[in-house]
């Protein structure tokens, strides 16, 4: 016989980049958004997504299993590719409970948040530090509340 905690799920979030495949469009992020938040409403997954022409930087957060099986169907999209993890790691509560999934594209009013954290002109995240990647989408989460 299990016990309750013995079932509990571990919380766990996963912070990852991708590069765009060439043709996704604003068009097609809107669509990927609105199915994520769908599938992750029903998966027990809420997040953090941020997208300009080129790249994705998603943070995940939710039980362990939810995001390892995300995380396959992540690198099987072929809406992009190379899809680099930049951190996971457990999690006591969640930072975006209330949304399934949050997003920011770059615009002129939160262009200073890209800029503070990016190390060139144009933001690539595969160049951000896993705190520097937490600390960008907590900024871009704040500013949309």
């Amino acid at each position: 016989m299990t016990s309750i905690m013995e079932d509990a799920p571990i919380l766990m979030s996963m912070t990852y980049a991708s590069r765009a495949n060439p043709g996704v469009s604003a068009k097609d992020f809107n669509e990927i958004l609105k199915q994520a938040q769908v599938n992750n409403a029903a998966n027990g997954i809420t997040g953090m997504l941020t997208f300009n022409k080129d790249y994705f930087l998603q943070t995940v957060e939710g039980p362990r299993a939810q995001i390892n099986r995300l995380l396959y169907s992540l690198i099987a999209d072929q809406r992009h590719y190379d899809l680099q993890i930049i951190e996971t790691r457990e999690l006591k509560y969640r930072t975006w409970s209330k949304w399934s999934m949050n997003y920011a594209t770059p615009t002129e009013k939160n262009a200073a948040i890209y800029l503070k954290y990016s190390t060139t002109v144009d933001f690539n995240p595969y160049l951000l530090s896993a705190e520097s990647a937490r600390e960008l989408m907590n900024e871009l989460s704040d500013q949309r509340d």
